[in-house]
């Protein structure tokens, strides 16, 4: 059962009203609100704050284990967030635009990651977010979408046929994207001849590798100012991996092979292994971030690209379509759920430790056993990209200059919308450890 609870500094400003039980708003035109999404559960003696018993472990919290801010980041000083803040970022083509435009409102308002984590489009935008400069990252990412929009007569036709993008979407099928991918000879002698893997894909990447090699400053990445983590999928095993600068020294190659998306693009090999986009078999990366160790409170800013839920199809295209939608937004939900259950388990382990006299609670045998409890809380913020009108099954591919100053627009009115309700700053549960606030755009 979920409890739909206000969120203190946009929910003053909104016609509030009860249904069932539960709380909603009813939002003015155009305007984006928050809903927070938790169990409902009563209050009890042991749902109370606890203070930090000794003998415990793995108890870091925002006052124990402060996240460290980028030394250069802008107003480092002065962070309007002070727990670490995590960018989570989907794979979806055309339509991370809309993850650019969310960065763009968090950055002016101060706001940079401690961690930027994404698979395909969304490890291409943490890239350039991560490796780069603060004050370099807003004009490298415009540098990006601006050289892979489509400009040109095609444009101008999809502006005069109403927003049409059936052209430009089959130019980007037989052309490809300037600086992002072009048509592969080989892959026209067909599908069944041998190609090998590194060549088994209807397009080159080559235009990406100098794309990136021009927008990321890969000696500035290895610094680890900022984490990055890139999900990609072993070809071989079918085994998910996350590649972070934490732990290696991240190439072109990583990148490349977090956008390999087959059969358009073929796979990217690393240290002797075949790798793919991370997007086909976990495309919101986020239990990368709640299984991180050690775990520290995060603000974590999800920013999703395929909407979960949608209307019945009538026809063959529009279940074509659907079907993409439920595919690649990858079980976002089911994912937190069940990462609420297990950090609910730790915050119990933790409580329990109240219990336990302190002459047990110091031996090892016990130690050990309260090393998995955590005083950690998790805000999830979800920003999902909306519809735009006329968009199909192939809005990924949608790379029209006006599609991707709409989807940029969009993000960067939902970022500043999160921004001014900042619903991390609301009471948590201490009992539960993670709270989802949800963005809902009006139809």
């Amino acid at each position: 059962m979920l409890l739909e609870a206000s969120v203190p500094g946009i929910f003053d400003q909104a016609a509030v009203y009860r249904h069932g039980g539960a709380m909603h708003v009813k939002p003015r035109p155009g305007e984006t609100t928050f809903r927070v999404r938790r169990p409902l559960m009563p209050r009890t003696p042991a749902n109370a704050a606890a203070p930090r018993q000794p003998g415990s472990r793995n108890t870091m919290n925002s006052k124990t284990q402060p996240a460290a801010a980028p030394t250069d980041a802008p107003g480092a000083a002065s962070r309007p967030i002070d727990q670490q803040v995590v960018f989570v970022l989907q794979g979806g083509g055309a339509l991370g635009a809309f993850q650019a435009g969310v960065y763009q409102a968090l950055h002016e308002a101060g706001v940079e990651p401690d961690w930027a984590i994404g698979t395909s489009i969304g490890a291409i935008n943490a890239s350039i977010v991560a490796g780069n400069r603060p004050a370099d990252r807003l004009p490298r990412l415009r540098q990006f979408w601006e050289q892979v929009g489509r400009h040109g007569p095609l444009e101008l036709a999809r502006l005069l046929s109403g927003g049409d993008s059936t052209m430009s979407n089959l130019a980007t099928l037989t052309q490809g994207i300037p600086g992002f991918f072009t048509p592969n000879p080989a892959a026209w002698l067909g599908t069944r001849v041998p190609l090998g893997v590194e060549r088994a894909g209807f397009y080159s990447v080559s235009p990406l590798r100098d794309t990136l090699l021009s927008l990321v400053d890969f000696a500035y990445l290895g610094e680890q100012h900022t984490r990055l983590t890139v999900g990609m999928v072993n070809v071989r095993s079918g085994r998910m991996c996350y590649y972070t600068n934490r732990d290696t020294a991240l190439s072109v190659e990583h990148l490349l092979a977090s956008a390999a998306l087959p059969p358009g693009f073929p796979a990217i090999r690393i240290d002797g292994e075949a790798f793919w986009d991370g997007g086909i078999c976990s495309n919101t990366p986020i239990e990368a971030v709640l299984d991180d160790h050690p775990r520290r409170s995060s603000v974590i800013f999800a920013v999703q690209l395929w909407p979960l839920q949608g209307p019945e199809p009538d026809t063959i295209w529009e279940a074509m379509g659907r079907q993409r939608d439920i595919q690649y937004s990858s079980r976002a939900e089911t994912q937190l759920e069940h990462q609420r259950q297990l950090h609910r388990l730790r915050h119990v382990i933790r409580e329990l430790a109240r219990h336990i006299p302190q002459a047990e609670r110091s031996t090892p045998a016990v130690e050990a056993l309260l090393g998995w409890g955590c005083h950690t809380t998790m805000h999830v913020v979800e920003l999902n990209a909306p519809s735009l009108g006329g968009e199909d099954l192939t809005k990924d591919i949608d790379f029209s200059a006006a599609g991707i100053d709409a989807r940029w627009n969009a993000g960067y009115v939902h970022g500043k919308q999160a921004i001014a309700a900042a619903p991390w700053r609301g009471a948590l549960d201490p009992i539960e450890g993670i709270a989802v606030h949800v963005a809902l755009t009006p139809a």
